[in-house]
């Protein structure tokens, strides 16, 4: 269901709260004018854990690329260590 800005900036607190106790696993906020999704609000967990998702896609990516030109194969953790990202997942 899609909160109205006003409605989030109303409940902005308890979501706040939420998100506290919660964690990753407190539903997120869509928001926006006339109900019409524009926005999310998330957890700060939540975001952290799509941040190395998007890492992992990008570095997927990167390997496809890289096997689809016949290139060297590397196995994901020696990508992460020459792009110095760490795999640990905390």
């Amino acid at each position: 269901m899609v909160e109205t800005i006003s409605k989030t900036r109303e409940l902005l607190t308890s979501h706040v709260a939420r998100f506290r106790e919660a964690g990753a696993d407190a539903a997120p906020v869509v928001f926006g004018d006339h109900r019409k999704p524009e926005a999310v609000l998330l957890s700060f967990e939540t975001f952290r854990v799509l941040l190395d998702v998007v890492e992992d896609l990008m570095l997927s990516e990167r390997i496809a690329e890289r096997d689809a030109r016949g290139g060297a194969r590397y196995s994901l953790a020696d990508v992460a260590a020459e792009l110095n990202i760490s795999l640990d997942t905390q």
